[in-house]
């Protein structure tokens, strides 16, 4: 259960070079097929700057846009899927350090693609189990550099983007002290299925160090043995099923019926047009007629970020997905493991 007028205002930050998939598919980095399939423009791609030093950026936008003070924020949580930049360190601590966070207590998150829901879910815990009222910040940030990660190669699928998102987090004492701008939260539901974490492991031996059985991270390894284990069609078929029932008991928490008559939109994990079509459209319309959205053609997948990416979107002045007084919205989420999340947000 959400408690009452807990609020979340988003922002990000995406690097401001991109690698366009035209030149990938020039360059033979993609084929055609996988183009067609991804439907996707370009990703951004950072030059120099760490993962982290993207989440300080999105954590001073997000706290500038609510008037906020890091110095005020009671707990930093910072999410990520890919390496952060150093080997053995807190990342979560540098970005608290970085924003100016020196009162909060720092933590990791480390759900896989999922992580930004597994923050949020976390900051709301803290807001309701504590007398404490000051603001949570919640940030995420990935960078898929070579040669360590291929971003156009390295998974089935999946193109990567570098970029970081951030959010403040916080309980209103009533509606009208809400911030212009930000979103309540009406739901928020998480479901597992721990048994599909061999999707992403090498099952017959563990690594003693990154990188060992390769010198890039292959995903298509570990996915590739993993369907011909368990079949390529009964594995999306349990994406699809989970995909409904998470969102099924998010409307409903949120008090929304199927018809989407309430439901502006229903914004998808920014996993490519194929993963749309065959897996989350169809687990939408399993449980509402609102209209689904994948908004990753400018961003591809941004690893742990992509809820909070969308989640500014609906709340971006210029973003044609934003929502207007009333409305309400969905964000589904997913990371490897596998995990899903289901977001309702409103705006008041």
């Amino acid at each position: 259960m959400i408690p009452d007028q807990v609020w979340v205002s988003a922002s990000q930050w995406l690097p401001p070079t991109a690698e366009k998939t035209a030149d990938a598919l020039a360059d033979g980095r993609v084929t055609a097929a996988e183009a067609d399939a991804m439907g996707y423009e370009q990703l951004p791609v950072s030059d120099g700057e760490s993962a982290p030093e993207m989440a300080v950026r999105a954590a001073h936008r997000a706290l500038s846009r609510v008037g906020a003070s890091a110095e005020d924020l009671s707990a930093t949580l910072h999410a990520w899927t890919y390496y952060q930049g150093h080997d053995f360190w807190s990342p979560a601590h540098y970005v608290a350090a970085g924003t100016g966070a020196h009162r909060a207590v720092p933590t990791g998150i480390q759900q896989m693609c999922n992580g930004a829901a597994a923050a949020l879910g976390a900051a709301v815990d803290h807001l309701a189990a504590g007398e404490d009222t000051a603001p949570v910040l919640v940030t995420t940030a990935d960078r898929f550099a070579a040669p360590g990660f291929d971003r156009w190669a390295g998974d089935y699928g999946v193109w990567y983007g570098d970029g970081a998102t951030a959010a403040v987090v916080a309980r209103a004492a009533t509606p009208d002290d809400v911030p212009e701008g930000a979103l309540t939260l009406s739901a928020l539901r998480t479901r597992a299925v721990p048994a599909l974490e061999t999707a992403h492991r090498d099952v017959g031996t563990f690594h003693p160090a990154p990188h060992t059985s390769s010198a890039a991270v292959d995903v298509r390894r570990t996915k590739k043995a993993f369907l011909a284990a368990h079949g390529k069609p009964e594995f999306l078929g349990r994406l699809r099923r989970e995909t409904s029932e998470v969102l099924a008991d998010a409307l409903s928490d949120a008090g929304i019926g199927g018809d989407g008559r309430k439901l502006r939109t229903v914004l998808l994990p920014r996993l490519g047009r194929a993963t749309a079509r065959d897996v989350y459209g169809p687990a939408v319309a399993d449980v509402t007629d609102a209209p689904v959205a994948d908004l990753g053609g400018r961003t591809g997948h941004l690893g742990a970020g992509d809820l909070l990416s969308n989640l500014t979107a609906l709340s971006a002045g210029a973003s044609p997905h934003r929502l207007e007084r009333g409305e309400y919205a969905a964000v589904l989420s997913a990371g490897a493991g596998f995990t899903w999340s289901a977001v309702v947000v409103h705006r008041p």
